[in-house]
């Protein structure tokens, strides 16, 4: 368990916002060990390898999308289908507009820490103290009537997705395995390696 490792995405709208110091400083004082970083330019292949979706979900995401307009008596004009792929061609031209930053984080549950400190993928219903809570104001509702992705400025991996995620982005020599002082407070049990 403590070698749990986690994928983060700082996304385009991270840096254009001088956000990204402050979003690693949250999530390492946690006690999260650092073990992979780097600044990229996504490419859309590999944004598309890295949203993997499936006609499953774009035909659900894209029934919500129409019963939205339908709501709001705007017009169809494509397939079902359609308007939920939508939703991932926004979110790579959005990936794509700017660098982001890749990380990998380690550390006793690293999924669920990092989960938790970001908060849900809506801003505007995400908690007060996370991340997307505290520092962006997006809305799904806003970004629709805009036909952009949402500004939520940062990706973090599930369990499900986690691993081939981060094979994605990082190459196996890409990622550190050193020593951090703060393993000995974490992790060791009866904290022998402090005795004097």
């Amino acid at each position: 368990m403590i070698k749990e490792r986690t994928l983060v995405l700082l996304k385009p709208d991270s840096l254009q916002r001088s956000q990204v110091g402050e979003i690693i400083r949250r999530i390492e004082r946690t006690g999260l060990k650092l073990v992979a970083l780097k600044m990229l330019r996504a490419t859309e292949e590999q944004l598309f390898e890295h949203y993997n979706k499936n006609d499953g979900w774009y035909m659900k995401k894209g029934a919500q999308r129409t019963e939205q307009m339908n709501a709001k008596g705007q017009p169809m004009t494509k397939d079902v289908i359609e308007y939920g792929k939508d939703v991932v061609r926004g979110n790579v031209k959005f990936m794509t507009a700017s660098p982001l930053i890749a990380m990998i984080w380690q550390g006793n549950k690293a999924i669920g820490i990092v989960k938790k400190i970001v908060g849900g993928t809506e801003p505007l219903t995400s908690d007060v103290g996370t991340i997307r809570g505290d520092l962006t104001l997006d809305s799904f509702e806003l970004s629709d009537s805009e036909a952009r992705a949402v500004r939520n400025l940062i990706h973090c991996s599930d369990a499900e997705n986690a691993e081939r995620e981060m094979k994605l982005w990082f190459k196996p020599e890409e990622l550190f395995d050193y020593r951090h002082i703060a393993e000995e407070i974490l992790y060791d049990i009866n904290l022998d390696g402090l005795r004097e």
